[in-house]
């Protein structure tokens, strides 16, 4: 069946960014939301302005309350609202292909995004979204390259393809399970390398941070049983790069704000929330992690960044892995 209809769940930044996408693209879209402000300023002057300003959106992007039968689904709420969000559209999720772009792990339950779809609407059809992309850029049609993995080839390039526009280019892959884990922990990296910025600790201590949380970001992929050249594309090593590096991503302000003792923005980060999950996931696999458990550290507001990089620098020597 082809995809003609997209209908996107969630009208904040990243819903009406990938809304953008999916109109540039050629197809016809519903951007879902509860707010009425947000659903009238879509339909009447093509704008999202309470998240992204003036930026002008594309006419064949309507805002509805309501989920209309469409040929794809878009799930774009944060990670932490998945759960309710598919409760209430379930009935009409059943069957249908469902594009999760939420990066985290469910706290208390450990779940990933597509074990909360399963267990939420097991007939439902799962892909994941994920990559070096900021709501911003996409919106404004800026060259954007993901990752989409899906389980069947086949209708993992054809929901690709649906979305692939002039500037936003899904690359297809079978690895939903390790794309699901790099998209979820390089928000927890991303508050480390912020804290490590805002102490003021310096370029090479944040390089080092990043590579060695690649590292340990490898052997969660690992020992879920996901695949290690996930890691090496986009939705492995370039969004943690972007996402490490950049201070348009709000996990990395976050902790750039903790590591210069300062109250954070209220942004919303989703790593805050995953950091305590991953920890508990760590244990769980009997992974070694380190640099989670120190952003865990970090997030207590007990314990200044410096004292936690003193502790990971005293650290026993070992064979770099």
């Amino acid at each position: 069946m082809g995809i003609e209809t997209v209908a996107v769940i969630g009208a904040g930044a990243w819903g009406s960014a990938l809304a953008q996408a999916a109109a540039l693209a050629g197809r016809s879209v519903t951007l879902v939301g509860r707010d009425a402000a947000v659903i009238e300023d879509i339909n009447q002057r093509h704008r999202n302005s309470a998240h992204l300003g003036e930026l002008e959106l594309s006419p064949a992007i309507r805002g509805a309350a309501e989920l209309p039968a469409a040929d794809l689904i878009i799930l774009a709420v944060p990670a932490q609202q998945s759960r309710a969000a598919l409760g209430r559209f379930s009935g009409r999720l059943a069957g249908r292909r469902v594009v999760l772009s939420a990066k985290g792990l469910e706290a208390g339950s450990l779940k990933r995004q597509s074990e909360i779809l399963a267990e939420m609407v097991p007939d439902a059809v799962p892909f994941v979204l994920s990559g070096p992309s900021f709501a911003g850029d996409v919106a404004a049609g800026r060259p954007t390259a993901v990752t989409l993995a899906g389980d069947d080839p086949d209708e993992t390039l054809a929901v690709a393809a649906a979305l692939a526009g002039p500037s936003f280019r899904p690359y297809a892959a079978d690895d939903r399970l390790g794309v699901e884990i790099a998209g979820a922990l390089k928000n927890v990296y991303a508050l480390a390398c912020g804290a490590v910025e805002g102490a003021g600790l310096g370029a090479s201590a944040r390089s080092a941070l990043l590579a060695r949380g690649f590292a340990e970001l490898s052997r969660y992929v690992a020992a879920l049983g996901g695949s290690p050249t996930t890691l090496t594309g986009l939705a492995g090593l370039g969004d943690l790069t972007l996402s490490c590096t950049s201070r348009e991503s709000r996990n990395y302000r976050y902790g750039m704000a903790l590591g210069a003792g300062q109250a954070p923005d209220g942004a919303l980060a989703e790593g805050v929330a995953t950091a305590p999950v991953a920890q508990l996931l760590a244990a769980k696999l009997s992974i070694d992690a380190p640099l989670v458990a120190a952003v865990n550290l970090l997030l207590t507001g007990n314990v200044s960044i410096a004292t936690i990089v003193a502790g990971l620098m005293s650290r026993p020597l070992k064979r770099e892995d």
